[in-house]
């Protein structure tokens, strides 16, 4: 006898809000046509988080190495620091894909992970995270909201 692996029928996730993420951003470096496509490198040059338990600002380096795909849409590859407003360095990194709007710019959905020793905030080394953010046809900025799955 030959048992079916369980399916889940879940419809949705519980999720935390842990910050709005805010970031400035410098003109894109272009690598047109490289051996894995077309890299476009997007250096932060400052930006913010807001929320209810962690509130800080951007820290150089912080950036973007995104590739250009074929169909138009955008791989990400992010590493940013943050400085709570307490002192605390926070690591976040993240893997998403952006996708063209008929109007111009992207939107954007990520996944972020943290990396911090400060005890204060270990609580998320833990956490795997969702983003959900806009960037403008402009791209002088990109803003984020970023939730905690439960």
């Amino acid at each position: 006898m030959t048992t079916q692996p369980a399916v889940s029928t879940q419809t949705s996730v519980a999720v935390e809000h842990l910050f709005t993420l805010t970031a400035e951003l410098a003109a894109p470096q272009t690598v047109e046509s490289g051996p894995q496509g077309t890299r476009v490198i997007i250096n932060v040059t400052g930006g913010s988080v807001q929320g209810a338990r962690v509130r800080g600002t951007l820290l150089g380096p912080t950036g973007d190495w995104l590739v250009a795909r074929p169909d138009g849409t955008l791989k990400l590859d992010v590493r940013a620091s943050i400085r709570t407003d307490d002192g605390a360095i926070i690591l976040m990194t993240y893997h998403g894909i952006g996708s063209p709007k008929a109007e111009g710019g992207a939107s954007v959905r990520s996944a972020p992970l943290f990396e911090t020793g400060d005890a204060r905030y270990a609580w998320l080394n833990n956490i795997q995270a969702i983003g959900f953010g806009e960037a403008p046809a402009t791209m002088e900025r990109v803003t984020y909201e970023v939730f905690a799955l439960k």
